[in-house]
């Protein structure tokens, strides 16, 4: 089956017909920046600009950068505060004339690691990191998400862990990737001291040198960088749409 992943950041919104049973995409990936202010209508409007070259008939995953309940945003980070409490899903599905499921973000990057990426079947509890301006969670509990866990927002020596360890902490501070890997390993602590996850995941951009830093953490669950970077969260947007509708 085929499905259409929306992966909607705060500079620009990106989409790719999937094939969901694969895990890969069909054709390109397309994008458009985020429009600013990014509205609810705005954002609708861009998506269907986007996605209008792609089969009609599909259904739509929407990755979206706020904890989704019942399909309402509850939050609005990197977009305009009109989303607070906005129907998110009745708006795209509107918007976009079929149907739509929308999701918190880092849980669809969660997803698609776990049906296709380096979570695909592992037993227990996987925790997906998405490092990058912030730090987005997912946490996968037997191939089954855990949806909204913002584990980003877990208060670690006082702070946000994002704002201690977040990947553009360490740009913005200049930390050696030894100092970055101590500050990291502090905050997967922090999160295995709650959760006691067999295998921890880490995303986003910067995973992409993960040899310059994952072998200097000192954690115990086992780490391994996420296999499908930034193609996870669209792929995961789309197998839980496919999933909807099956």
């Amino acid at each position: 089956m085929r499905a259409i992943g929306i992966d909607v950041g705060g500079s620009g919104v990106k989409a790719a017909l999937v094939d969901v049973a694969a895990g890969e995409f069909v054709g390109d990936r397309v994008r458009v920046d985020t429009p600013q202010p990014a509205t609810p209508d705005a954002v609708v409007s861009a998506a269907r600009e986007l996605i209008a070259g792609l089969p009609s008939d599909l259904p739509v995953g929407v990755g979206f950068p706020a904890p989704v309940i019942g399909g309402v945003t509850t939050t609005a980070a990197n977009v305009d505060a009109g989303w607070v409490g906005a129907p998110a899903a009745e708006l795209f599905t509107r918007g976009l004339g079929r149907p739509v499921v929308v999701v918190n973000d880092a849980d669809a990057a969660g997803v698609g690691e776990a049906r296709h990426g380096a979570a695909r079947d592992v037993p227990g509890v996987v925790l997906l990191l998405t490092l990058g301006t912030g730090i987005g969670s997912a946490l996968i509990n037997d191939g089954v998400l855990v949806p909204n866990t913002e584990l980003g927002h877990l208060q670690v020596r006082g702070h946000d862990a994002e704002h201690l360890a977040a990947a553009a902490v360490r740009d913005d501070e200049g930390l050696s990737w030894p100092e970055w890997a101590a500050r990291l390993s502090e905050v997967i602590g922090a999160m295995d001291a709650l959760l006691w996850p067999d295998l921890v995941l880490l995303g986003g951009g910067v995973s992409r040198k993960s040899d310059k830093f994952i072998p200097l953490l000192d954690v115990r669950p086992p780490v391994r960088p996420a296999a499908l970077r930034n193609r996870a969260g669209i792929i995961g947007a789309a197998c839980l749409a496919a999933g909807a509708v099956a």
